[in-house]
């Protein structure tokens, strides 16, 4: 028997947490182009379509690397991908900071959202080692708390220092901050409690030998399990509307629609952001306490899908309605962490790694396709007007374009209702 003591939570939390930087500097980049919309479109020449589809390249990297993050964050380990993340993070923002063209500019975001893309898993993996499972919704929870105070940075306070600094040098100082958190973490990260002289909460198994047939196995396995496929769909539904509206159309709508400035809109995106933080840790925690998972993750999708209704489709709120409706729909969506831990419960614990990165890889097909796709839809209802060089869209448009979203939604709901219960038991067999 190991006589050696577990980490002392400081330690824990100091490891974590350096982990959770990467995951902030993921949400900021993922959002940031929301309040830059007018900058990036007078600067680079580009519609609707073409800013969506820069917005979505972080997503097109983002989602490729979802699998092989899971893999590999079951054989090399949490420490080498964050410690690699975060310096091509830095290196894919110097691009996008100093692109001369747009297609520079995707190439960036591609580095970016590729880097970035190993924050998650990885994360939920020190989670895993560092916690005691008990903990695990909890903490997956305060993870995306950590997420949305990136996003939420990226909001009015990055708007107001784009319009005194200009996009190019705000984007230069992030990727500085990117390099020295790759920095931080190789330093002071370490894959398991082991590896500093304390028990870990998870049995080590080794150092691992996988060849090319035997991931390829893990990842087949576990799309053999029915909650994979639902569980991993789902989110995209959940996640899909928030990281569209408030990574890049709302500002733009609330702008023109209910003629608040940019800084103000992105304010009130930043309160479903916050709404989306508290709620992912106060349901998570609550998921745990009654045991179940499948009744409160159905429930919160049901009303985020509401909600979502009523702010796109009933015009000209006033501004405090519309603020607590973006306040309800970001808690009931944070119920998409509840997914994260059922999954998880859904296989078993050799192949939580790998069904992680299919989850995560699921919640960000959601703004991969909605925000394009949306750009494409409101391109297609433009009815020509123009503002200082930049292409104004009618209410119309953005109905037709927020349809995809409350698609979306419903589609969410639909399949949570079919996902087998785990009554927060790990599954240890096959």
């Amino acid at each position: 028997m190991d006589s050696r003591e577990y980490p002392p939570p400081c330690l824990s939390w100091i490891i974590w947490g350096l982990g959770a930087a990467l995951y902030l500097s993921g949400f900021y980049q993922r959002v940031a182009p929301a309040v830059m919309t007018d900058h990036l479109m007078a600067d680079f020449s580009i519609g609707a379509a073409s800013l969506g589809n820069l917005s979505a390249f972080y997503f097109y990297s983002y989602v490729a690397m979802q699998i092989p993050t899971g893999i590999l964050a079951d054989s090399w380990g949490p420490k080498k991908l964050l410690t690699a993340g975060a310096f091509t993070a830095g290196i894919g923002t110097l691009l996008f900071a100093a692109a001369p063209a747009i297609i520079f500019a995707n190439a960036g975001r591609l580095l970016i959202g590729g880097a970035v893309g190993v924050a998650w898993v990885a994360l939920l993996k020190l989670t895993m080692n560092w916690f005691p499972p008990r903990q695990y919704a909890l903490t997956t929870g305060l993870a995306l708390f950590c997420g949305v105070i990136g996003a939420v940075s990226a909001g009015v306070p990055l708007r107001i220092m784009v319009d005194h600094f200009g996009w190019r040098p705000v984007m230069l100082a992030s990727a500085v901050l990117s390099l020295v958190v790759a920095i931080a973490i190789l330093l002071i990260v370490r894959d398991d409690p082991s590896k500093k002289g304390y028990t870990g909460f998870l049995p080590s198994v080794g150092v691992k030998s996988h060849t090319a047939a035997s991931l390829l196995a893990g990842l087949l396995k576990v799309f053999r399990y029915k909650n994979t496929w639902l569980l991993s769909l789902a989110p995209a539904g959940v996640a899909g509307p928030v990281l569209a509206f408030s990574g890049l159309w709302g500002v733009p709508f609330l702008s023109t629609h209910y003629n608040l400035s940019p800084a103000g809109s992105a304010a009130v995106t930043s309160v479903l952001l916050i709404a989306w933080a508290f709620g992912g840790p106060v349901l998570g925690a609550m998921s745990d306490r009654i045991g179940r998972r499948k009744p409160l993750y159905a429930a919160g999708s049901l009303a985020a899908c509401a909600g979502w209704g009523m702010i796109l489709f009933v015009p000209q709120w006033p501004v405090w309605v519309l603020i607590a409706l973006a306040s309800i729909v970001g808690f009931a969506s944070g119920t998409v962490i509840i997914g994260f831990a059922f999954v998880k419960e859904s296989v078993p614990p050799s192949l939580t790694g790998t069904v992680s990165g299919v989850c995560n890889m699921g919640a960000m097909i959601g703004p991969m396709v909605l925000q394009p796709a949306m750009g494409w839809v409101l391109d297609k209802n433009w009815s020509g007007i123009m503002e200082k060089g930049i292409k104004i869209y009618g209410l119309d448009a953005y109905q037709s374009a927020f349809g995809l979203m409350i698609a979306g939604s419903i589609l969410a709901a639909v399949l949570v209702l079919f996902t087998t219960e785990t009554y927060c038991r790990q599954k240890v067999n096959d």
